[in-house]
């Protein structure tokens, strides 16, 4: 396809095409873009009559991919994952709004200010941080928004159904006694040096198992890549900043800080009417004008018994908290100056700023140096970046490109689909570099280009193939002397627990072991006791009680056999850290139950359709 389009770059079709995209870009914007190549497509499913777009499917797989939660390979299994979570997604908003619940708007914003990836190194919210955050996650606000809006609604329906989840007294502590049980036991282990005679493995046995498990030894296709990185950080880092201009941005940004309000709160109410209010609000601020302290008026006047006691503190205010008419006048403020009376909410409102929350000028030297110098070479790095695309487009080679940009021209190793390289591991890298109009498994030469690869807001990638070896079964002598090491452990393990079980079979019956055990005690031990080594105390916990005498058994351990006496089943004490902790894990269980029954009868009585 893109070979396709590439050959009639320069026709009149391809103008005519252009020509409407931009029309159609300039009226309607790119999501009519997305209409038009995507009517075609039908609902990946509706639920209740709503509908889940094969586009929003899309979305979230891209978006996981590019989060390394998905690989390629695992891309149809993740796709139809995906949609049966949008399913009991939808189902569970469905149920939430029929039910009432909300999450409004302010509340968003309020959580999102106070998202710790959206703050910088100071705490304080960052736009800059915000958007580049959501762009590399492939999100915009406004989806972002939506779906934290969504996320909030079913969390509220959650929370209320833990509510409703209840565990009962005789539940908790019959779970702290399991909690609490104790095992004392002794132990022997056993090792390959134990064994009568050495482990000899055939060249015959090697080959046998390789013909029998080859794809063991498969190698996966990989390629080798030419590569141009473009890096916004590393352009940003040669730009050089004056203090002037770093002290213009922390004027700005202590503008823009998160302040600390005094309030003087002069209510409208029955024993005080709107003139009489205003007219004490008028009072106060002319006291204040003869120099009369804000904190010791707002003790006498506020009627906030709140902030009054507190010389009328707010604390820091975030923006949004108390609405657009409180935010504009405290906008109107610097730090030390003093609001004239205005009306809000049934009352006359005094506002002080008694502080601004922001860090010295030398804390911050660095970070705004950095966000400058991010500033300066934004254009000239979107530049870059469309002049990469341009050149890139139909150039032979990436080589004449990365001269041309005065940027490197990377060659990597051989990669595969799995790597984890954290530049190449990329989704977006790998879905690239595998495509059949990138890679031409024939004939590498005849591959093209990548597109440019937006690997965050930062970064740029094109990629081209410069060699190729299919996928293939390694050959025999490559892979002999790691099946020959992996047939001797296997033996010598089926020796181990032969040996371990005859053992075990000695002492049931009083008899003496053909095989010398270093017995090691083990008294009283918990379920989480870390005296002993994790697989035995699960081997003992899984052993009957010994009320008839000690029970024997073996287990593996590593590349060891344990053998157990269990001689005793004991229980510590209960304090009360256990019995809550025990209490809060009946709970958690429960609520996840009441939670899944719900989705189940969701989904048992939605009208869903695929």
């Amino acid at each position: 396809m893109l070979q396709h389009i590439r050959n009639r770059a320069q026709g009149w079709i391809a103008k005519v095409i252009v020509a409407l995209i931009a029309i159609t870009f300039t009226f309607f914007g790119v999501e009519s873009i997305v209409s038009v190549f995507t009517q075609s497509s039908d609902d990946a499913a509706t639920v209740n009559g709503e509908s889940i777009k094969k586009q929003s499917v899309e979305l979230t797989l891209q978006r996981q991919m590019r989060s390394g939660q998905v690989s390629p390979d695992n891309e149809n299994q993740a796709r139809s994952e995906i949609l049966d979570q949008l399913i009991t997604r939808a189902l569970m908003r469905q149920y939430a709004n029929d039910h009432g619940l909300v999450f409004t708007k302010a509340q968003v914003d309020q959580l999102i200010v106070q998202l710790p990836e959206f703050q910088d190194q100071n705490n304080h919210f960052s736009k800059e941080r915000f958007v580049r955050t959501l762009n590399s996650a492939g999100y915009t606000p406004n989806t972002f928004r939506t779906q934290l809006e969504e996320d909030m609604v079913i969390t509220q329906l959650r929370q209320g159904l833990a509510a409703s989840s209840f565990v009962l007294p005789g539940e908790v502590d019959r779970l702290a006694a399991l909690q609490n049980q104790t095992r004392s036991f002794r132990y022997a282990l056993i090792g390959p040096d134990a064994l009568s005679k050495s482990v000899q493995v055939s060249d015959e046995d090697v080959e046998n198992y390789y013909t029998q498990h080859k794809d063991q030894f498969t190698r996966p296709e990989q390629v080798k890549l030419n590569y141009i990185l473009l890096d916004k950080q590393a352009m940003a880092s040669d730009v050089s900043v004056t203090d002037d201009a770093l002290k213009s941005a922390y004027d700005k940004r202590k503008a823009d800080a998160p302040k600390r309000v005094s309030d003087i709160i002069i209510s409208i109410n029955d024993q005080q009417d709107d003139a009489a209010a205003r007219e004490q609000a008028q009072s106060i601020e002319s006291k204040l004008a003869e120099g009369a302290s804000f904190a010791d008026l707002a003790k006498r006047y506020s009627d906030d018994p709140g902030s009054a006691s507190k010389g009328g503190d707010l604390g820091v205010v975030t923006e949004g908290i108390f609405g657009q008419t409180f935010d504009q006048q405290l906008g109107t403020l610097s730090e030390g100056q003093v609001s004239k009376p205005f009306k809000l909410d049934n009352a006359y409102h005094i506002i002080k700023v008694t502080g601004i929350q922001i860090d010295s000028f030398d804390a911050l030297r660095p970070e705004l140096r950095e966000s400058l110098q991010n500033e300066q070479v934004a254009s000239v790095f979107d530049d870059k970046a469309q002049k990469l695309k341009d050149d890139s487009y139909s150039a032979p080679n990436l080589s004449d490109v990365a001269q041309d940009l005065d940027l490197k021209l990377h060659e990597s190793g051989w990669v595969g689909k799995d790597n984890d390289d954290p530049i190449l591991g990329n989704a977006d890298v790998i879905k690239a570099a595998f495509s059949n109009d990138v890679l031409d498994r024939n004939d590498v030469s005849q591959g093209y280009n990548s597109d440019v690869i937006e690997l965050d807001g930062d970064h740029r990638l094109v990629l081209r193939v410069a060699d190729y070896r299919p996928e293939q079964v390694l050959p025999l002598d490559q892979v002999r002397e790691r099946i020959r090491s992996t047939l001797t452990l296997e033996q010598q393990q089926t020796q181990l627990a032969t040996q371990a079980s005859s053992a075990v079979s000695a002492l049931k019956s009083g008899q003496t072991p053909s095989v010398s055990l270093n017995w090691q005690e083990a008294d009283a031990v918990g379920r989480n006791d870390d005296s002993v080594p994790s697989e035995l105390i699960d081997a003992a916990f899984q052993m009957p009680r010994p009320d008839n005498g000690p029970r024997f058994a073996h287990h593996q351990v590593g590349q060891k056999q344990a053998i157990v006496e269990l001689q005793k089943v004991g229980s510590k004490e209960s304090n009360q850290n256990d019995l809550d902790f025990v209490r809060s894990l009946a709970s958690r269980v429960n609520q996840q139950i009441v939670v899944s029954a719900l989705v189940e009868r969701l989904h048992e009585q939605g009208k869903i359709d695929k």
